[in-house]
């Protein structure tokens, strides 16, 4: 969450455009939302992965304005928990981050993520644009053709909407609350199916796209 207090006031174009302008001679920035079960588990992955920039924890497409933790918590307001992710397209690439999300989920689980059951943990990929709506079903696809899982993927693969940064305390939790953190991914269930799923596999990191 380097720049957070930077980029909050930015989610609502986000979620329309394709990325965000950058003065003359700046790389122009990109973002990318997912959601994948408690966001406190999502950001980590991102975080680490060379070419992103901040990763935010937060809520998305629901229909209540600026939702607290808790409403949000009630399965009342329709929003998901997700993390919105902003990264340099010149060093990752929209599909690495994909991959990325795909090994951090159960893409098989259409009523939650692990220990964690509502409509509010449901996986989703959020697309900002035409592109990223087509590489996401491609990927999607390929996924399901692969035979890893035996069960049907069900990740969704919707429009962005406005995205609303969670409470302060949620951001850079892994950090902020580590001991905490480790223990509720480890009695989750979702270090163990990741260990199981994916065991030593790399994560392949596609070239930047050519301009």
């Amino acid at each position: 969450m380097k720049l957070t207090a930077i980029f909050a006031a930015c989610f609502v174009l986000a979620s329309a455009g394709i990325g965000f302008a950058a003065g003359k001679g700046e790389p122009r920035m990109e973002r990318a939302t997912f959601a994948g079960g408690c966001f406190w588990c999502m950001e980590p992955p991102f975080e680490k992965t060379a070419g992103v920039i901040d990763v935010i924890s937060g809520y998305t497409g629901g229909n209540k304005t600026n939702p607290t933790y808790e409403e949000v918590s009630s399965g009342t307001t329709g929003h998901l928990e997700a993390v919105q992710v902003t990264y340099d397209p010149a060093k990752v690439t929209y599909e690495a981050l994909l991959e990325v999300f795909w090994r951090n989920i159960d893409p098989t689980n259409p009523i939650g993520q692990f220990a964690d059951h509502g409509e509010q943990y449901k996986p989703a990929i959020f697309f900002h644009n035409d592109t990223q709506k087509r590489l996401a079903e491609e990927s999607k696809k390929r996924l399901q053709a692969s035979g890893k899982f035996k069960k049907p993927i069900v990740v969704e693969i919707r429009r962005a909407e406005e995205f609303y940064p969670a409470e302060e305390y949620h951001q850079d939790f892994y950090k902020k609350n580590a001991e905490h953190y480790k223990k509720y991914r480890a009695g989750s269930g979702r270090e163990r199916f990741l260990e199981n799923t994916w065991r030593a596999e790399e994560i392949p990191s596609p070239a930047p796209a050519k301009k």
